[in-house]
């Protein structure tokens, strides 16, 4: 081929440095995994739902079970896959930078909006802002600070998980914990996200494989049913992670126990949800980079909705209206997680902050 005729594959032109040298082409940032996408918009969808079946477990019992089988792996999946993208925190100036504009800053302005919205939402005109009791959904992002602060001592320790493990089970034992941070949810969801830092591709590739898919399925039936039976017998706010064993008015061996048997049952339910999620580009793939933007914006949506009683109309205790119900939650929280939601907010969400900060960006 003649050297003039190049394609636009050939046809990229290197700047050439003043003294002669080549430039080297610059970096393409690297490419999202769909996969991982695809988790956290299907997993985000749960926990919008999750929020709409609230109001109607009281007088269902198949609600409740669907309730308590979706609290069992839909944040511990979320924390999981957190905890995997969060291996290469260093502690490095640039990593600190991005906690405090990707974490701090959304706790502080969610915390406030949240706290005024509930004086509205829950007729308490004198509740007070406190950026130590997380409020309604901003919790997930102060155990996030915590956890990824202490990312550098899980890679240093032997033995990673079964010390947050024990941690996990001790917190259980520790009634005198406190709101502050709400550090009992925190500490009892640690495992989850120490587990994602341990994980690597190839773990993820094995859950996808076709074998698990199909063994999923009576996996998933079978703790349905389970979970059906347990509706009079067990407490589902054991999936909540954000008690004492004291406060459920049980012995104290309880807790490490249940910590154990919560762990061991959320991880089979979190492999089987993994190997249903596709791996290819899909038309809610791009949503997945949004999904924090969903989680947090969407309890607005469901506080207002409480505020006007929607559960008291007949119409969503039958079948048709909880699916009903369950539909308009997962659209709304879609619509929050598309890219015009995300460039309103993103100055509260993503801040750049240069300002702030000494050093370049």
């Amino acid at each position: 081929m003649p050297r003039s005729a190049t394609t636009p594959a050939t046809s990229v032109r290197r700047a050439t440095h003043p003294a002669g040298f080549t430039a080297a082409p610059a970096k393409q940032p690297p490419r999202r995994d769909a996969f991982f996408d695809n988790a956290k918009y299907l997993a985000i969808v749960l926990v919008a739902m999750g929020h709409a079946w609230e109001p109607l477990r009281s007088d269902s019992r198949a609600v409740t079970a669907l309730y308590t089988l979706v609290y069992a792996f839909h944040m511990p999946a979320f924390i999981i896959i957190s905890g995997y993208f969060s291996r290469s925190f260093d502690a490095s100036p640039a990593k600190i930078r991005r906690l405090v504009t990707g974490v701090v800053v959304p706790y502080v302005v969610f915390e406030t909006a949240y706290t005024l919205f509930t004086r509205w939402s829950d007729g308490e005109p004198d509740r007070p802002i406190s950026l130590l009791d997380p409020l309604y959904l901003t919790w997930f992002l102060t155990a996030l600070f915590v956890w990824r602060l202490t990312t550098p001592i899980w890679r240093l320790v032997r033995w990673p998980l079964p010390v947050a493990l024990t941690v996990a089970a001790l917190a259980t034992l520790t009634p005198s914990i406190g709101k502050d941070l709400d550090l009992q949810r925190t500490l009892q969801f640690l495992p989850y996200f120490v587990l994602g830092l341990c994980l690597r591709p190839e773990h993820f590739s094995l859950v996808r494989q076709w074998r698990v898919r199909l063994s999923a399925v009576p996996v998933f039936l079978a703790a349905l049913v389970f979970a059906y039976w347990s509706v009079p017998r067990m407490d589902y706010a054991w999936f909540f992670h954000k008690d004492a064993a004291e406060d459920f008015a049980v012995p104290d061996w309880y807790g490490p126990l249940m910590t154990l048997a919560l762990f061991g049952c959320s991880l089979v339910l979190v492999g089987c949800f993994l190997s249903w999620v596709p791996g290819r580009r899909t038309w809610f793939t791009a949503l997945g980079a949004g999904t924090l933007y969903g989680y947090l914006l969407h309890g607005f949506f469901i506080q207002a909705a409480n505020h006007w009683h929607w559960s008291h109309v007949g119409f969503f205790h039958e079948p048709i209206g909880k699916i009903t119900a369950s539909l308009i939650a997962g659209a709304i929280v879609t619509a929050l997680c598309t890219a015009p939601v995300r460039g309103v907010f993103r100055c509260v969400m993503e801040p750049r902050m240069d300002w702030a900060f000494r050093g370049k960006a």
